[in-house]
């Protein structure tokens, strides 16, 4: 289980601590990445879409258990996005990482209702200047980040659903894409700020064969190139898939490549 500001899956969205500023730069330089590739309206749709699909999937049962997420069930995930959806709202609206979620409502209807008004709560707050302050966990600390943020968010957790339910579709390519780019600029450098990882001694170049995007992280000329989707390459960097899987190639030194993967590049 993880904390709610970098991620996953934490039922307790509660004290956050302050902005960490030191350090981010340095490791960014060694990254290799690209500028963002998708713009404000945009981030705003895919979160608005992802939202939408993940509650459809609480029209069944919500007792049934979320494969990735320790012992929570879907009820759970549920109650994690939707308090984080409010939580990141209030990072908006009053600067501070330190909004005390409040349980969900217990009446089943009262609380698919209570989900969809944390989305819509999230939405709104999020419709406007990209570049406007907020507080964040990493920089930039703008309205921005949660834009993004909050996408990426509630794109791995509809995954993690329609995969308890059976029924996962694919993720689009081009914000799977940004996820990539989401861990190795922001994940990764506050794991290792957090002691939580190492920074790698090589160098490991992804490739998406769907977009055509390619990522360098670590510092020096890459060692190997691990090629899969988008998708698949989200998905393993979140620890919802094993590069042992048929789907990713390897070039290069694999053993150096797995060791770099080896890190817990996110929470």
């Amino acid at each position: 289980m993880t904390d709610v500001a970098s991620g996953t899956c934490s039922p307790h969205p509660g004290r956050q601590g302050s902005r960490r500023r030191g350090g981010s730069r340095s490791r960014r330089q060694w990254a290799g990445l690209g500028s963002l590739v998708l713009d404000s309206e945009s981030l705003l749709q895919h979160l608005s879409n992802e939202l939408d699909a993940f509650r459809a999937c609480l029209d069944g049962d919500l007792s049934v258990p979320i494969e990735h997420c320790g012992e929570w069930t879907l009820h759970d995930l549920a109650e994690h996005l939707g308090s984080s959806n409010l939580w990141a709202a209030a990072a908006v609206t009053e600067q501070h990482g330190e909004h005390e979620a409040t349980s969900a409502p217990r009446d089943p209807d009262e609380f698919l209702r209570w989900f969809e008004e944390s989305s819509e709560t999230l939405l709104k707050t999020l419709d406007t200047d990209p570049s406007a302050s907020a507080w964040t966990f990493h920089p930039p600390h703008t309205v921005g980040f949660w834009q993004r943020r909050r996408a990426l968010e509630a794109l791995i957790h509809r995954w993690d659903a329609e995969n308890a339910l059976g029924s996962s579709r694919p993720l689009d390519p081009v914000l799977a894409g940004e996820g990539v780019t989401e861990v190795l600029d922001t994940m990764a450098p506050r794991q290792i700020a957090r002691g939580r990882a190492q920074p790698p001694q090589h160098a490991l170049r992804l490739h998406a064969t769907d977009t055509g995007t390619s990522w360098v992280y670590g510092p020096g000329p890459a060692v190997a190139t691990l090629t899969a989707t988008a998708e698949q390459l989200v998905l393993l960097l979140w620890g919802r898939m094993r590069s042992a899987d048929a789907a990713y190639g390897w070039t290069g030194d694999q053993e150096a490549g797995l060791r770099i993967l080896a890190g817990t590049l996110t929470p």
